[in-house]
């Protein structure tokens, strides 16, 4: 199958553990942009090696090129996936939101095997955006993970994991981000 360049690109959410809740921006986006929700086998217990080797099987299926939203856990899937997969010509760009830090101590088990973070430099656009007050990560590692993907990031302030608890709505300001990167 050959990748169509000039072909809209799909807008594929990639959530975090656990999913994201009808509050969460992600779910929001789904229904406002159409954006498509790649969907996990196991929420609860999430295997990195098989979250990557679904986020690969979603993008062969369609010769369109893809543009990922990923939040926290999703962050850190397309961090491992991209430093694997042969498939990475596929993705024009990557919105990063909320990562967490998968190796502090008080991660809960489920997401042990989500260590060491990958480090490499994404190969296409990317931007990474955080809270000054993210309960999973502090803004050092947060930025420290940006530098290492090559992401510029961008702080929106105390928003806690910028999720639904966050109280963002449709996050217009998110998807003016999300085009911005692709502009």
């Amino acid at each position: 199958m050959t990748l169509a360049v000039s072909a809209p690109a799909r807008h594929l959410l990639l959530p975090g553990w656990l999913d994201s809740d009808p509050d969460h921006w992600q779910s929001r986006w789904e229904a406002l942009h159409g954006c498509e929700r790649v969907q996990q086998d196991d929420w609860q217990w999430p295997r990195r090696g098989d979250w990557m080797a679904r986020l690969d099987e979603t993008l062969l299926a369609s010769p369109r090129p893809a543009v990922l939203i990923a939040h926290s856990l999703g962050c850190q899937l397309v961090a491992a996936w991209a430093a694997h997969s042969r498939h990475t010509t596929r993705v024009r760009a990557a919105l990063l939101v909320a990562p967490p830090d998968t190796e502090r101590a008080d991660m809960p088990p489920n997401l042990y095997n989500w260590r060491p973070i990958a480090r490499a430099r994404l190969p296409f656009a990317s931007r990474v955006v955080t809270s000054i007050d993210d309960p999973y990560c502090t803004p050092e590692r947060a930025a420290q993970m940006a530098r290492d993907w090559g992401s510029p990031a961008v702080d929106i302030g105390a928003r806690g994991h910028i999720n639904g608890a966050s109280r963002l709505g449709d996050w217009p300001e998110g998807w003016a981000l999300l085009r911005s990167l692709l502009d």
